[in-house]
């Protein structure tokens, strides 16, 4: 299917125009297109070929499909549609077309009340770009009345971040997957553009076979044009530093020394919002990015980072695919990511515009466990899959809510499994939620193993790079297929050749510092308010608002478990394993008590006569007495816990909440919502008579929270026994 780029014939007066397009685009008067360029856009113009562009990050990829755009407009084709996986993309998208005179538009989740006066446009003829996310293809209104007619009339359909199209690829979206169904009935004629920056073989030759499909089975050969992956301007370093507290100690001490401004990349939500905490602690203008930033405000920081007016943004892999700032000057690892392909992708942010950039790795050990983690999120086993298609009807739609009440999975890897089962044939998405297709579906548990395999050999990749003595440059290139890597090649560039030197490991007093901030504790456990939708249907009269006299007070943790600080030894607690398998039970580590202690010493609500203990001899607690969880895993951990809090808050321990004799197993943690509740709420019962809580406020003692129901049950049941207020306490967040 896919074909070496061919030479064409002589087109002078269509490249000069293509020529003048790139330098309306770019604004610059001294600009030449590429060979490759104009190899993908005569194709595209002159073919209307289906063409894979691999190309570095900083390429210019996008100068393709505009500049084809132009060329198609001026001929009398139809508008382009541009798949485009990110806000930040489209919003750098729009206003380079702007400036080449293309009139381009969006439809995402960000405009929704624009879409109307959008389609209005297009229907017009007033449109030469619309850009959509992926997930708009699997909107039923959009894809069942507005992408067909766009198809229909489409002058060109390009797939951007195309490498998400792939199962192989770092960045997997299952609604790419409709894309190959939309390329399967595009009327002959219409040229198709993919382009990455961030694909191996495998994953090139995956997505080129996908290009190449059309309504008929086997269709157009596939022109892939890939080139080389160096990037002349990156120095990459790896620093390998004992702990969290030496990592943050050395960004503190660094940043300041790097020239420009850039990105300091960490794999969670918490770790970045911990590590720009304590930078901005020590003066350092940084601010955190993540997927749980507003979008106003992401695109404010965006800015702020594009204008240099601040030194970094600390941020997750949401800042990633499209953010364009030619002189980004340095991208740092907190974290290794699991794969060569999502570090590259993230690394080649950095230097587009400038002749030197720093890219350091700071690895840590708790690297692994978060990989396991997203790793567990992969496709479910097929009863899962079956019991959700048994679940779904073929006339009557099922909402994602109702489906929760029937099928064990959380809501973000349902809503994924659904839309992989929508592409495979199975269901399909309509107004109102889900229905049963009827047609045959197969568990390809072969491609699946596969899929978890490659993705195990990558994480293996990743350690490989981490100790490695050789260029880095020259493994990347390797493990990432570059076409045109020669035996023997170095960079020069990087620590291993010589070309970069880090700062070296920071000073005992920078790292007692860093160890100072990480060592607060004390995040808040909000307190369940709503029942989730659907529980009838697993024979529970729960619906509805949690009635005020039945709910928890908001609680307190040590820590999230995903975080830095306090998080490693939490995980060490949890993850430890005996040679049986089962958790390993015992009394609560000493620092874990003096930290459980703190918190409690800290927690205002839990006080009055004073500000905590520290408020002066009046200060007494405003619980009166204290109650367990009972734990079916480690029930000397719990009680230990509970009677050491109770003692020192000189209040009685009275008793315990705990599961009923015929159901001690625990309950599973990755299921959905509702299949959570009503596994807790069928197990946990009062272990103490009603008449020694009644009137008294409680603190109730778990060790570890996740979906917070077993402490929202708990709560219910103490509260329906008369106590007044229930105030959780548990060691860890998941």
């Amino acid at each position: 299917m896919v074909a070496s780029p061919a030479p064409l014939a002589p087109a002078s007066s269509l490249r000069e125009d293509a020529e003048a397009a790139l330098r309306a685009l770019v604004g610059r008067g001294d600009v030449a297109l590429r060979e490759d360029q104009w190899t993908a856009i005569s194709a595209l113009v002159e073919r209307q070929a289906r063409a894979l562009v691999v190309q570095r990050t900083g390429w210019g990829k996008s100068a393709v499909y505009f500049v084809a755009t132009r060329l198609l407009r001026a001929r009398g084709a139809g508008p382009t549609v541009i798949v485009s996986p990110l806000l930040a993309l489209m919003r750098d998208q729009i206003a380079a077309a702007a400036r080449a005179g293309i009139r381009a538009v969006t439809v995402n989740s960000a405009n929704v009340t624009e879409w109307d006066a959008v389609h209005a446009s297009i229907a017009a003829g007033e449109v030469d770009v619309l850009l959509c996310s992926p997930e708009r293809l699997n909107n039923p209104q959009f894809r069942d009345e507005v992408l067909p007619r766009l198809a229909a009339d489409a002058g060109l359909v390009v797939i951007d971040e195309a490498h998400c199209i792939s199962d192989w690829g770092h960045d997997f979206r299952p609604d790419y997957r409709r894309i190959r169904t939309l390329l399967a009935e595009l009327p002959a004629g219409i040229p198709v553009l993919a382009t990455t920056a961030t694909a191996n073989a495998r994953v090139t030759a995956d997505v080129a076979e996908q290009l190449g499909v059309s309504g008929a089975g086997a269709g157009p050969e596939v022109l892939v044009l890939r080139g080389p992956l160096d990037r002349e301007s990156l120095h990459l370093a790896v620093l390998d530093l004992p702990d969290p507290a030496a990592r943050v100690a050395w960004l503190a001490s660094s940043l300041g020394a790097l020239d420009g401004s850039g990105i300091v990349y960490c794999l969670t939500v918490s770790a970045a919002e911990e590590v720009a905490s304590q930078l901005r602690a020590t003066g350092l203008e940084v601010a955190a990015y993540t997927g749980q930033t507003d979008p106003a405000e992401r695109e404010r920081l965006e800015g702020e980072l594009r204008d240099n007016r601040v030194k970094a943004l600390v941020a997750t892999s949401a800042l990633g695919m499209g953010f364009d700032k030619p002189d980004l000057a340095f991208v740092v690892h907190l974290g290794a990511p699991s794969s060569p392909i999502a570090y590259y992708q993230q690394v080649g942010r950095a230097g587009r515009g400038v002749e030197r950039a720093v890219v350091a790795l700071l690895p840590g050990r708790e690297d692994r466990a978060i990989w396991e983690w997203f790793g567990s999120q992969a496709f479910p086993p097929e009863e899962t899959v079956r019991a959700t298609l048994s679940a779904l009807s073929p006339d009557a739609p099922t909402s994602v809510p109702a489906l929760e009440a029937r099928v064990d999975l959380r809501r973000s890897r349902l809503e994924a499994m659904l839309k992989v089962l929508d592409v495979d044939g199975a269901v399909r998405r309509v107004q109102g939620g889900w229905i049963a297709t009827g047609e045959p579906w197969a568990y390809d548990a072969e491609r699946y193993a596969r899929v978890a395999e490659a993705r195990r050999s990558e994480e293996r990749t990743m350690l490989e790079y981490q100790g490695l003595s050789g260029c880095r440059m020259a493994f990347l290139r390797d493990v990432l297929d570059d076409p045109e890597l020669e035996d023997g090649w170095a960079c020069g560039r990087c620590d291993a050749c010589g070309g970069v030197t880090l700062p070296g490991a920071p000073s005992a007093a920078a790292v007692e510092a860093a160890q100072a901030g990480l060592d607060r504790v004390g995040v808040e456990v909000v307190a369940r308010r709503q029942w989730p939708t659907g529980m009838d249907a697993l024979g529970l009269d729960l619906r509805g608002r949690i009635p005020a006299g039945e709910q928890a007070a908001a609680g307190r943790a040590v820590a999230r478990l995903d975080g830095l600080g306090w998080s490693g030894a939490l995980r060490d607690l949890f993850e430890s394993r005996g040679e049986d398998g089962r958790p390993v039970d015992g009394e609560t580590p000493v620092p874990l008590r003096t930290a459980a202690v703190r918190v409690l010493r800290d927690w205002d609500e839990l006080w009055v006569g004073g500000v905590g203990v520290n408020g002066g001899a009046g200060a007494r607690p405003v619980v009166d007495g204290v109650i367990a969880v009972r734990s079916a895993t480690r029930p000397l951990l719990v009680d230990h816990l509970a009677s050491g809090l109770a003692r020192w808050l000189e209040v009685p321990l009275l008793g315990s909440v705990g599961p009923v004799a015929a159901l001690t197993e625990p309950s599973r943690h990755d299921v959905n919502s509702a299949v959570r509740l009503a596994g807790v709420a069928r197990r946990l019962a009062l272990e103490v008579s009603p008449g020694t809580v009644a009137g008294r406020r409680l603190l109730l003692v778990d060790d570890l929270t996740d979906s917070g129901w077993t402490l929202t049950v708990a709560a219910r049941l103490l509260r329906q026994a008369g106590a007044q207020e229930v105030l959780p306490f548990v060691l860890g967040v998941r």
